[in-house]
């Protein structure tokens, strides 16, 4: 059953409770990496391996995501900054604990490449907040294989 999670802004980013921060590099120009984050919504399960489906919903404007073992979140966009940033608030899950959830994707130029900062903000039961703390370092792999990933398929010529 989705259960409706608190409305927060994108200063939630650096106010919530609990904030995972992991960054990593790929070799693909800020612009490339942002049209897989917010264009390619429909792409997203072929790289970042935790996810099983994702596709836009609202003209763009939300996403409907699902993850391996059954998690599902409604998410509205709160920043689509082409080639800078890419943020989405969790509006419903079905995921317990969890209160308020806003993933931010900031790119930035790095040595001809991009450096991929991914922070998950939240607020949560504590049991909820223990869990996501201790899970971090299995959350950081998740997103550095995610970021590999990407860079494997943003290297790869279209229709190879």
């Amino acid at each position: 059953m989705a259960r409706r999670l608190r409305s927060v802004d994108l200063d939630f980013v650096e106010a919530a409770p609990l904030r995972l921060v992991f960054a990593a590099e790929v070799a693909a120009p800020p612009d490339a990496v942002y049209r897989a984050l917010a264009d390619d919504v429909e792409g997203w399960p072929g790289w970042f391996t935790q996810l099983t489906s994702a596709r836009p919903v609202d003209a763009g404007a939300g996403r409907e995501v699902r993850l391996r073992g059954g998690i599902r979140f409604r998410e509205t966009v709160v920043a689509a900054e082409p080639g800078s940033r890419y943020a989405y608030r969790i509006d419903d899950s079905n995921a317990p604990g969890p209160r308020a959830l806003v993933e931010e994707w900031l790119l930035t130029p790095a040595g001809g490449g991009t450096r991929v900062q991914w922070t998950f903000a939240a607020d949560g039961s504590a049991l909820f907040r223990f869990t996501m703390r201790r899970a971090r370092p299995a959350v950081g792999r998740s997103f550095r294989d995610a970021v590999r990933n990407l860079g494997r398929r943003l290297s790869t010529p279209a229709g190879a």
